[in-house]
């Protein structure tokens, strides 16, 4: 028995419709640096509407030399830091027209070279690598030779995290964020403190800390306990566990992250502590969708919306930039309820 249904609308149907050329439709719908005049344009465009044509991506690509998709990758896409960046991506790509396709590492972080080499495939526009960068020399060096291709294809390559690679990055001053924190808290009157440091290979991190231990020693205090954990509720529950556990006299907790704070809160109540009352608490970042705890957290905020947009706005603004560009933003100290003082 002949098989009657018709098969997938071609661009040659649409041309044979419109009357005119098969470059001349594909010019017209896939675009051209030759421009189609605009009446033929206009025939090209009813006769594709008519026959219900999906234009083909990897031909509008060809023609254009780049999609209009900018590929934003980050660790944890269950991370509200992520999230909150993603957005602020998102709603600037939007007033350019560009689409975003999010990747997630799952926090591991050579997953990024993978994503790199994918999307440079595609003819992506863009690359935003959205995360700290680690302490591994030999991972660093093959980004940057994956980026370099990636560039080198037409694409750009923009970094959210610290300045260690050749491309254009939004540089978040963790560092001073956190002595600034440090510096508030003594003079609230706190003066012995243990830090819940995250993963020390992780640089974002491993600044807070130094940042912080920075802040405290210029006051003249010993420096803080430091324990190490996942970036992440249960690990801040885990690493605020061996805290309380240690014995050590402490007044006041910085978790490197407002998530690994809330973990730290459960840990307290989970051994009776009151909070405040009985230990201070302060976080990093000021999470949207975290601003509700109780008691509110005190903590460094960061305008991470904003920063997805600068980030984006690096893509959009590429043109005729030579060399790698730098934006620099900084913290802000917001004392809350869980660090009343002393």
């Amino acid at each position: 028995m002949t098989d009657l249904t018709p098969g997938p609308v071609t661009l040659l149907d649409v041309a044979n419709e419109a009357g005119v050329s098969l470059a001349t439709a594909s010019r017209a719908i896939n675009g051209s640096t030759r421009k189609v005049r605009e009446d033929l344009r206009e025939r090209v465009l009813e006769a594709a509407l008519k026959l219900n044509y999906s234009a083909n991506a990897p031909a509008q690509a060809m023609a254009r030399g780049r999609t209009d998709v900018v590929g934003l990758i980050v660790h944890d896409i269950a991370d509200p830091y992520f999230s909150s960046i993603a957005a602020g991506v998102m709603g600037a790509a939007e007033s350019h027209d560009l689409l975003v396709t999010l990747g997630s590492t799952v926090r591991r972080p050579e997953r990024e070279l993978d994503y790199l080499r994918v999307l440079r495939g595609q003819r992506s526009r863009a690359v935003i690598l959205a995360g700290s960068r680690v302490d591994d020399e030999s991972l660093l060096a093959r980004l940057r030779e994956q980026g370099e291709a990636f560039e080198r294809s037409g694409g750009r390559v923009v970094v959210i995290s610290q300045n260690r690679l050749p491309f254009d990055t939004v540089v978040i001053e963790n560092r001073s964020g956190a002595k600034a924190l440090a510096s508030e808290l003594t003079r609230l009157g706190y003066r012995s403190f243990a830090v819940l440091g995250g993963p020390n290979k992780l640089l974002t991190a491993r600044d807070r800390v130094l940042g912080f231990r920075e802040g405290i020693t210029k006051a003249g205090l010993a420096a803080p306990l430091v324990v190490h954990g996942d970036f992440t509720r249960d690990g801040g529950y885990n690493a605020m566990d061996a805290v309380l556990e240690s014995g050590a006299p402490i007044d006041c907790v910085l978790a490197v992250n407002d998530v690994m704070a809330v973990g730290a809160m459960a840990a307290c109540r989970a051994r009776g502590l009151r909070l405040p009352q009985d230990m201070a608490l302060a976080g990093f970042d000021d999470i949207g969708t975290l601003r509700d705890v109780v008691p509110s957290l005190t903590t460094v905020r960061l305008p991470l919306e904003q920063i997805g947009a600068l980030a984006l706005n690096l893509v959009v603004s590429a043109a005729g930039a030579v060399e790698a560009r730098t934006r620099r933003v900084k913290g802000e100290v917001l004392v809350r309820e869980s660090t009343p003082g002393r």
